[in-house]
């Protein structure tokens, strides 16, 4: 058994994990992660996107009341279709615009510097929303319409280009669009569930010639690492916001992304794609 290599999984799990529900972009710090322990290759980047199954469960585990009232209500309660629908439409303009510029995306956008950038623009743009005068409209996720989960499905098509943040861009596309910072939040986890489960069942079918029986061990401490770290997580930003707002992640969006441009252009750090 490979030590390094389980220790560098069990590293990117805990990333992937502490930041997939986060504004903060688990898709840059696992770039950046994976450059730093020279685990950037073909099979990393497919053992970063499949440990997501790990964050995924840790959310339905949290969210497993809700999520079982929306299953049980589904054949005959108006409000779990309209959830179940709202959530569809969120979904669909991230998947149709990965499919058509996913590739292009990766080829072009997945270095160091824009990552720095993004990173930095993103924490701009939350210390923008948290300043603005904010007035809540909608309380509840339950609450949305279907407009709503729509031009929030737009915000997250943001998350394509690396350093934005999936999470980030829906939470801060709702608190322009009048929502609670709760409601924003609790949206933003809901709709990663159909979101990360298709990007893991497409990346899985896709690369499956890159799944060998050997990295089992591998997979299972990614997997696990990001299901705890994730669970922690969650349930850590729900109690933060309770009284606080988003502006801590964003100073630490613009400090990260100073330090890793400082590094590139200085060359400390050998970053892979730059």
């Amino acid at each position: 058994m490979d030590l390094l290599l389980l220790f560098k999984a069990l590293v990117l799990g805990v990333v992937e994990g502490l930041t997939e529900f986060l504004p903060v972009s688990s898709t840059g710090h696992l770039i950046l992660a994976g450059d730093l322990l020279n685990f950037n290759d073909e099979r990393g980047k497919l053992f970063e996107i499949v440990i997501q199954s790990g964050a995924i469960l840790a959310l339905c585990w949290e969210y497993r009341a809700k999520i079982g009232t929306v299953l049980t209500g589904l054949p005959r309660e108006r409000e779990a279709q309209r959830f179940v629908l709202n959530l569809l439409v969120a979904f669909m303009p991230l998947a149709i615009l990965g499919l058509l510029f996913g590739k292009a995306i990766k080829a072009h956008l997945f270095s160091a510097p824009i990552v720095a950038a993004t990173f930095i623009l993103g924490g701009i743009v939350i210390l923008w929303a948290e300043r603005r005068e904010h007035t809540i409209r909608v309380e509840s996720v339950d609450d949305l319409s279907l407009f709503d989960a729509f031009t929030l499905g737009v915000a997250q098509a943001l998350a394509l280009i690396p350093g934005t943040s999936r999470s980030g861009a829906t939470i801060i596309g709702g608190l322009f669009m009048g929502l609670s910072r709760r409601a924003a939040t609790e949206f933003s986890f809901f709709l990663a569930i159909p979101t990360l489960i298709a990007a893991t069942l497409y990346q899985l079918y896709k690369e499956r010639a890159l799944l060998v029986f050997d990295d089992l061990g591998m997979w299972v401490v990614g997997f696990l690492a990001a299901f705890i770290s994730a669970f922690w997580a969650v349930r850590g930003l729900l109690r933060y916001i309770s009284t606080h707002d988003f502006s801590i992640f964003a100073w630490y969006r613009i400090a990260f992304g100073i330090g890793v441009l400082i590094t590139w252009k200085l060359e400390l750090i050998a970053w892979a794609a730059t």
